[in-house]
């Protein structure tokens, strides 16, 4: 069986949009997983800030992953809703999802991500979710995670 973070770990690593953007694991216990992402030109809008789908996709697998690392062994979290409200624009260099599992049911799982952005002056709130989300059974992870 794995650990939290082992299995926050190997879905990151091959799920698509998480490897290809660069979706790093920072810590991950049960009910709580904190992931992090680095500025790069192609996760920008027009300003320079990180783009607000970059936000919430970044907020939609935290939460997952805080969901997931609740649940019973064979049991993975597929969102349901996600709201996000922005506060402040993602000026950062980094960006952190802080997600935390509020409620973990049979089927139906609530967690709140804090969305952060790292500037010379320190870690911001930029934006707020909250995320809906439904246990099924795990699919196999037969692809091997990738570097």
């Amino acid at each position: 069986m794995m650990t939290p973070e082992q299995l926050v770990r190997r879905v990151t690593a091959i799920t698509g949009y998480a490897h290809h953007a660069g979706v790093e694991v920072v810590s991950a216990e049960a009910g709580r997983v904190t992931l992090s992402l680095d500025k790069k030109p192609e996760l920008t809008q027009f300003n320079g800030f990180f783009h607000g789908g970059v936000v919430s996709g970044l907020a939609d697998h935290a939460a997952g992953a805080a969901a997931s690392t609740a649940l019973p062994a064979g049991k993975v979290a597929v969102t349901v809703d996600l709201h996000v409200n922005f506060l402040s624009p993602a000026s950062g260099d980094r960006l952190f999802a802080k997600a935390r599992a509020i409620q973990v049911g049979s089927t139906i799982c609530v967690v709140t991500v804090d969305m952060e952005t790292e500037t010379s002056d320190g870690l911001k709130t930029c934006a707020i979710a909250s995320v809906t989300l439904r246990a099924v059974d795990m699919p196999a992870l037969t692809e091997t995670p990738r570097a």
